[in-house]
């Protein structure tokens, strides 16, 4: 396969780093797609550059691709592959794009893990205040859920980023956008217990300490993704019997509360870093899920009322 086709992939890989900011790990998923592609080419024999494809050619590697994918897999490498050739478009390499048009596999979605009010508030409380870590993850879990951080805008928090006199936070999210989030007075007093102990993460055989990160593993580095990841499932399972609890879970609980406590969707948009207001809309669905429960589990005139089981036993008006 000629060292071009290569070259070519690169330099859209620079593109999503250099321009559009993309995470290390979307960036990757990209190049591996890319890679997947060309391979498929060199087997087949489709030609000497990849921006040559067909739209039938594409489909081809599709259908390969297929037999041992699901939707949503084939639908990232289709999203991959549409969007280097828009790039080259753009720059005027091709005059096309064939996957333009290529109708995506349907993906269905699961609906987010849903977290109720009563259940948030035991997590938040389950880490304590007896330790240094154990002081840190409460602050942690408070920012997960009272400002509805990505897992990846908590662990990229730095010192400066913290302002606890004015109650904010500068976040940065995808794209490297910056936004300023409220800090709840219960996310503040978390932080100021945790700030009080946050010279105990250190090397312990350096005394070395990350001087710029917000919240620091037991070595002093800057805290990982995964790690957070680990934090939440140990204290989804020991306080509120949810092994599979998530970070982003409380992302969602941060949303879904404060839509059923009447924020307005624009304003749920800007706190959580949404490009769109169709994005956040997907909580309006949530929290209609959530009413029809509610309204199965109470209104007298529901056909599974219990209240159905005898006029007598209705409340009156």
């Amino acid at each position: 396969m000629s060292g071009k086709n290569v070259e070519e992939i690169e330099h859209f890989l620079d593109h999503l780093a250099l321009e559009r900011h993309l995470s290390r790990h979307t960036i990757a998923a990209y190049g591996s797609d890319l890679k997947q592609l060309l391979d498929f080419v060199r087997q087949e024999k489709l030609g000497d550059s990849i921006l040559a494809l067909s739209k039938a050619e594409l489909r081809l590697w599709l259908s390969s691709v297929a037999r041992g994918a699901g939707p949503s897999t084939l639908a990232r490498k289709m999203g991959s592959v549409r969007t280097f050739f828009s790039f080259y478009r753009g720059i005027g390499k091709v005059s096309s794009n064939p996957a333009a048009k290529m109708k995506l596999p349907k993906v269905r979605r699961k609906l987010p893990l849903i977290v109720g009010a009563e259940a948030t508030a035991e997590l938040m409380d389950t880490p304590g205040k007896e330790t240094p870590e154990t002081l840190r993850d409460s602050a942690i879990l408070e920012i997960l859920y009272g400002c509805g951080l990505r897992v990846s805008e908590l662990t990229g928090l730095d010192l400066a980023s913290l302002d606890l006199t004015q109650g904010v936070l500068a976040v940065r999210g995808k794209g490297k956008k910056e936004r300023r989030t409220p800090l709840g007075d219960k996310a503040r007093s978390a932080l100021r217990g945790y700030l009080a102990e946050r010279e105990f993460f250190r090397n312990p055989k350096t005394g070395a300490q990350d001087e710029e990160a917000l919240f620091l593993s037991a070595r002093g580095n800057r805290l990982g993704p995964r790690r957070v990841q680990e934090l939440v499932q140990k204290y989804g399972a020991s306080g509120v019997g949810l092994p599979d609890l998530h970070p982003h879970a409380l992302r969602h609980a941060c949303a879904t509360h404060m839509l059923e406590g009447g924020a307005d969707l624009r304003a749920i948009q800007d706190m959580l870093g949404h490009e769109t207001v169709a994005t956040t809309q997907k909580y309006t669905h949530l929290s209609s899920r959530h009413l029809s429960e509610v309204y199965d589990r109470s209104h007298p005139l529901n056909v599974s009322s219990d209240f159905r089981e005898g006029a007598d036993e209705r409340p009156r008006i």
